[in-house]
């Protein structure tokens, strides 16, 4: 228990803080969803069921070397005769190696940013100034997936990818055991949302998550996931729903309301 507890400390005292402040920035877009669907988060086509299509690459700081995979965020451009004060949501799908914005956006989110009417308007010109913040995601529905990677070779090797997380949090740690059993092996992230280990335990298996939100961090159980006879390409449901919200103090930031 105190090598858990130090190792969360760690996760938590990495973990951005003020994550839901207004931060001001530029976007990009890019005319084909599928480049960002397939990007580094690993989703693949399934990326594009999520937020509608309105996907994003976002820069490393909020990918989070994968941790920010599948993050929310509400993001407007600043052009107040082009643009709705509204904006639009997006979820984080991919890295944007590029710095000159932090986020390069699929072109439906980018036209959702604009008033009725303008959106090839906004297209046109290509990069815009925003501003934006981290959001919860909803998925009211729906709980956290796990989604069998084609790659996993039973008994040898099992990679997973998460999908329909919840709130706004992230996953930096994650465990497997056969279900009933107590003997906790560690999983690696692979890239993005894709998590994999080389010591399949037998039988059918459970999972728990380290889950952080803000400065809050915590276990999540998922007693009984993965059938015995698990299959590669399956989606299977975790039986749990993830819905935390970061609530630490963002002063100055929390001053600064989305109108």
């Amino acid at each position: 228990m105190a090598i858990f507890l130090c190792f969360l400390f760690l996760l938590l005292s990495s973990a951005t803080a003020c994550d839901r402040c207004l931060h001001q920035s530029k976007a990009s877009y890019i005319s084909k969803a599928s480049a960002l669907s397939s990007g580094a988060c690993g989703y693949g086509s399934l990326a594009l069921g999520l937020s509608g299509g309105h996907l994003a690459a976002a820069v490393s700081s909020l990918y989070k070397d994968g941790a920010g995979c599948g993050a929310c965020f509400q993001i407007r451009c600043k052009n107040s005769t082009l643009c709705s004060s509204k904006g639009t949501r997006v979820t984080i799908t991919d890295l944007n190696h590029n710095n000159q914005t932090d986020f390069v956006l699929s072109s439906r989110a980018f036209k959702a940013m604009a008033n009725k009417g303008m959106g090839q308007d906004i297209l046109k010109l290509g990069v815009v100034d925003v501003e934006y913040k981290r959001v919860p995601c909803e998925y009211k529905n729906k709980n956290l997936a796990v989604i069998v990677e084609e790659s996993s070779q039973k008994p040898k090797y099992l990679a997973i990818k998460l999908l329909y997380q919840g709130g706004q949090t992230e996953i930096v740690g994650m465990d497997v055991a056969q279900v009933g059993s107590s003997n906790w092996g560690f999983m690696s992230r692979k890239h993005g949302a894709v998590w994999e280990t080389s010591r399949v335990p037998n039988g059918a298996l459970q999972f728990r998550f380290v889950i952080t939100s803000g400065f809050d961090g915590k276990w999540v159980w998922a007693k009984n996931v993965l059938p015995a006879d698990w299959k590669t390409g399956v989606v299977y449901d975790s039986g749990v729903q993830i819905t935390d919200i970061a609530q630490e103090g963002c002063f100055p930031c929390d001053e600064r309301h989305w109108r």
